[in-house]
């Protein structure tokens, strides 16, 4: 079961990483993402599994690409970086399917 549209109520912007390119870290082209933003400070583990502090989190459709390091424009303006995305998928049991990404 997809995550209910209505609770889509923002839009953020995601320039997905790449990886590294001979001059630095390379991203995507920025792609407009229908999600729930929560702006909640809360500590969280890296996916190296260092205890960092997410400032926000929002959740998007399961099929959203938003690799750790991708760039983030929240609705605000703010600018920011993924920590983690985390897949949560019912694997078919009726439950809402969906992607939390956690953010600097």
């Amino acid at each position: 079961m997809k995550l209910p549209g209505i609770w889509l109520r923002h839009e953020v912007t995601v320039e997905p990483y790449l990886g590294v390119g001979p001059s630095g870290p390379q991203y995507g082209p920025p792609v407009g993402v229908r999600a729930f933003v929560e702006e909640k400070t809360r500590l969280v583990r890296s996916p190296e599994g260092d205890e960092v502090i997410s400032s926000a989190t929002f959740y998007a459709r399961l099929e959203t690409v938003c690799p750790a390091k991708s760039r983030v424009r929240l609705p605000s303006g703010r600018r920011t970086a993924v920590i983690a995305s985390l897949r949560h998928d019912g694997g078919g049991l009726p439950t809402p399917d969906h992607l939390e990404v956690q953010l600097v």
